[in-house]
């Protein structure tokens, strides 16, 4: 007679024990024959033994106490036990009063009591990450205490990794904690440590500086812009971080972009303030430009020439510089953005490139056949582009690792940026022989060439201009050539009717991709307050559709993940609606840069059951589509992503263009030809070095 559906046999595991073979009536389904399960002590029970076990007098005791805490602190429900228990308090306690009751043992027992104090910061470190006690509890000789361990334990490595993690998190999660933190730590305290070869302990020391730039009042962030100049901070980072000897991480990556973002943004006053035509000191500026352009022809002060010769000579010059309003240029400055910033970059232009500004005015100034570029419109509309490119003004994302190493070679990198560009508008401009009627499209192809040139990532503004010298305006016109031809939509009658045939097929194959990549699954990171401490989770599709599996993680995982590793499965069938951007809940919750827009637009939510959520937010935009068009097809919806749209053209594309191919008496082989044999012998290579 066979065994009853509901009993199986599993191992129970005890620690310390080997297992033991037991038959158990199952109620739950998971529990498969051959099992192992784990008893353990409950998360209670195990949080109220730590409590006890970590005040210890026995060192060695406390030591392996505190260890243990470090560990259990990741689970969130361990976390809520501990702390009820008012937990937190405790081991701010050790930390502002311990290290003076353990300093005698500091000589004979160091490294015990390096340790004991790493493992007291780790878990005070993993307990504050599951966002449960507020930051704003804590008191001035608890941020005296870590402040100090900056400079104390420069050598120990796991010290000095968590206070400066503990730095950064009082700064970003509380206003009252930042002014504490900015009144004890100082750049220069933290610019050694970016001096050292340890990239980790670089990446935490960027992080607090991004940190304090981001918090500071408006007032405040030039004035520490100022000190960061001074401390020599991005000469440092170029030479002990993009510079040195090692691949730089996606953490590291994210930190320096970070902090080019927040170093653009200083610009974002500038780029909104408006020329006020009544200020005397800013008109000066006008004058000054005019003053080098057209020294030689300036009359001398003595000059019996009058009032209006002298503002019919300004109007004419003033023409030449490419004003649109020639009587009063200050009026072209009124429009924000780009706003005093272009006048800025102009004047920076004409005094550190003076040759290269002269000769664009007056080659352009001394034409007569309407083709001139204006300099100065140039100027203002190049610069409000620029902006744009590099988002001045907007939050830093909090999954963007896009920096630019050339801008980390230049202590005023925007303004050399722009002089640059401006060259090769001028450039340009000649090359498309552009009249002013032209102007819009000339700023596309130059938007083109810049764009393009960016995404090379050119290590140094030299660099820079050496890849804009080879996208020249023909070669951007080679390349949108092969574009249109790799693009091309044939809009005759029986092409479409062609289309709208096949085009089930390709959604379908679509479709199956997208949920053959949902089988596959997806590592997601946690973004909480403090973005250094990678937790990681990972949801995959069971094979059959049917069941989403998804779990915590140690680390990012090399491959995929087990179905039968994660914890826990949603049904398919109880979700009720995918949301996205605005919409998901983990969205409307406040944070320090939640609302970023490039954050909102890799987040999407599954919702189920009444209340339930299940909250994403993509490593990128191809995860991002991948998984809303995965679960849309799940619950027969239409796919709407910009990756299933492009798909869905080259796709068409390509099998249009195979089905028109002629292929009469023309054999196609089922299988692809075999791979030939490699040939005894290379001498017919012919090496062109």
């Amino acid at each position: 007679m066979p065994p009853p559906a509901d009993i199986v046999k599993v191992a129970i595991e005890w620690p310390g024990a080997f297992p033991k073979l037991m038959e158990i009536d199952q109620n739950r389904n998971e529990i498969k024959n051959g099992a192992i399960l784990r008893l353990t002590t409950s998360p209670a029970q195990n949080a109220q033994q730590l409590h006890e076990r970590i005040q210890s007098s026995s060192m060695d005791a406390k030591l392996e106490a505190l260890k243990d805490l470090a560990n259990y602190s990741r689970d969130v429900t361990f976390a809520q036990e501990f702390i009820n228990l008012d937990g937190i308090s405790l081991l701010t306690q050790m930390v502002e009063s311990g290290t003076e009751r353990y300093q005698k043992l500091q000589k004979i027992m160091k490294p015990c009591f390096g340790d004991m104090l790493s493992f007291t910061l780790t878990a005070f470190v993993e307990l504050m990450d599951h966002g449960i006690v507020s930051w704003d509890t804590f008191s001035v000789a608890f941020i005296k205490k870590i402040a100090s361990y900056v400079n104390k334990f420069a050598s120990d490595i796991s010290i000095l990794q968590r206070s400066l993690a503990i730095l950064e998190s009082m700064v970003l999660n509380s206003h009252d904690l930042y002014q504490k933190v900015a009144q004890e730590i100082t750049i220069g305290q933290l610019i050694p440590h970016l001096q050292g070869t340890d990239q980790e302990i670089q990446t935490y020391t960027i992080a607090v500086i991004n940190a304090l730039f981001l918090k500071a009042p408006d007032d405040k962030r030039q004035e520490m812009a100022n000190i960061l100049a001074q401390k020599q901070l991005r000469s440092i980072i170029l030479t002990h971080v993009i510079r040195a000897q090692r691949a730089i991480n996606n953490e590291m990556a994210h930190q320096l972009y970070v902090l080019q973002v927040l170093t653009f943004n200083l610009l974002e006053d500038r780029m909104m303030t408006k020329m006020d035509p009544q200020d005397q000191a800013q008109r000066d500026i006008i004058f000054e430009l005019r003053r080098i352009a057209f020294d030689a022809e300036l009359e001398p002060n003595n000059s019996s020439g009058s009032i209006e010769k002298r503002k019919s000579m300004y109007t004419r010059d003033y023409k030449k510089l490419g004003f649109i309003n020639h009587v009063n240029p200050a009026m072209d400055f009124t429009q924000t953005p780009p706003g005093m910033l272009a006048l800025d970059n102009m004047l920076y232009f004409a005094k550190h490139h003076q040759d290269a500004y002269i000769r664009i005015v007056l080659e352009n100034s001394s034409r007569e056949d309407k083709h001139e570029c204006p300099f100065g419109r140039s100027s203002i509309e190049l610069t409000k582009m620029l902006c744009e490119i590099l988002k001045v003004g907007e939050l830093p994302s909090e999954t963007c690792n896009d920096f630019h190493p050339m801008f980390f070679t230049h202590d005023r990198s925007f303004e050399e940026f722009f002089c640059i560009c401006i060259q090769l508008l001028n450039k340009t401009w000649k090359e498309m022989r552009a009249t002013s009627e032209d102007f819009n499209k000339v700023m596309q192809v130059v938007k083109e060439q810049i764009m393009r040139a960016l995404t090379t990532k050119p290590s140094s503004l030299d660099q820079f201009k050496s890849k804009l010298q080879n996208l020249s305006y023909t070669e951007i016109l080679k390349i949108r050539q092969s574009e249109r031809m790799n693009q091309e939509d044939f809009q005759s009658r029986p092409i479409l009717e062609l289309k709208e045939k096949i085009q089930p097929e390709i959604l379908e194959l679509i479709k199956q991709q997208r949920l053959n990549r949902l089988v596959e699954g997806t590592c997601f990171r946690k973004l909480n307050s403090r973005r250094r401490q990678d937790k990681f989770w990972y949801c995959r599709l069971s094979p059959n559709h049917k069941v989403l599996h998804y779990g915590d993680l140690e680390e990012s995982p090399q491959g995929e993940v087990p179905h039968d590793s994660l914890q826990d499965k949603l049904p398919v069938a109880d979700i009720k609606a995918v949301v996205t951007g605005k919409d998901c809940p983990h969205m409307k919750e406040k944070g320090a840069l939640k609302q970023n827009k490039e954050v909102l637009e890799l987040a999407f939510s599954i919702l189920y059951d009444s209340s339930g959520q299940l909250n994403f937010i993509a490593p990128d935009k191809h995860e991002y589509c991948v998984w809303t068009d995965g679960l849309n097809a799940l619950l027969g919806k239409d796919m709407l992503s910009d990756l299933t749209r492009n798909d869905l053209d080259t796709l068409l594309s390509m099998e249009i263009k195979l089905r028109l191919l002629d292929l009469e008496n023309i054999q196609i082989p089922d299988a692809p030809p075999p791979i030939p044999k490699e040939p005894s012998n290379y001498d017919f290579v012919y090496d062109c070095n």
